[in-house]
């Protein structure tokens, strides 16, 4: 297996490939923004294919680049329902001083071919297997998406790309449209603490971790679990 990413140019969003190896067809998660000649430059380095955009969320650090991906190659944008008409707007998304940096005006297009994720669905593409969790909470459509891990560079039994639910000693922020702290913990409590200890977590910003590193460190899941003594500063990471 084939796993590469790399920050993209604002947000220090992540932008990722996974494939089953080099030369074969690959899937692109969350191509944010700036992020084209560096992308371009790692499907040429591996000689990947692209067979789909998955976006972990509809949060424009995550789906900026996602038209000019998908037009290039006739390719289709896999997102959540509940996150499709940031797809269509991203605007929507933004927070009050976003939108004015901004000015009001995004220079963003929106995809032609959009698939809609359903919770618990397995995608075939690109010769992988693709469980999609829907975890809401960041924003209303936000989704995981977990794949087998052997072979893969941490040689891992699972893979969890986490967008911005998990990240290292941290969670996504529910401050922004359609964000919920309550709904949050749900999702933390219900799709990210079943999992092994050794899934691998690539999350949306900053670096891999594992579950079982967050089980053991995160505050905000020591709180889910019953095990912290008060409620962890409010997280801001990403838009």
């Amino acid at each position: 297996m084939l796993v590469a990413g790399f920050p993209a140019d604002a947000f220090g969003t992540n932008c990722y490939v996974v494939a089953a190896g080099p030369g074969e067809q690959c899937v692109v998660v969350d191509p944010g923004i700036g992020v084209i000649d560096r992308l371009d430059a790692l499907l040429a380095e591996h000689r990947l294919h692209p067979a789909a955009v998955l976006l972990t969320h509809g949060h424009l650090d995550h789906t900026f680049s996602v038209a000019p991906v998908c037009g290039a190659r006739g390719i289709t944008a896999y997102v959540h329902p509940g996150d499709r008409e940031l797809l269509a707007d991203p605007a929507k998304g933004l927070s009050v001083e976003m939108a004015q940096l901004f000015g009001g005006r995004l220079p963003y297009t929106e995809p032609e071919d959009v698939a809609e994720l359903a919770d618990g669905a397995t995608l075939t593409l690109a010769g992988l297997e693709i469980t999609v969790d829907h975890a809401p909470g960041h924003t209303g459509g936000s989704v995981l998406f977990r794949l087998p891990g052997a072979g893969s560079p941490w040689e891992a039994e699972q893979l969890c790309l986490s967008g911005d639910v998990l990240f290292a000693g941290s969670i996504g922020r529910t401050d922004l449209p359609g964000g919920s702290m309550p709904t949050m913990i749900t999702s933390l409590r219900d799709k990210i603490l079943p999992l092994a200890d050794d899934t691998v977590v690539l999350p949306g910003h900053g670096p891999a971790t594992t579950i079982g590193r967050e089980r053991a460190t995160n505050p905000y899941l020591a709180e889910v679990a019953g095990m912290g003594g008060g409620r962890a500063t409010a997280p801001t990471r990403g838009l």
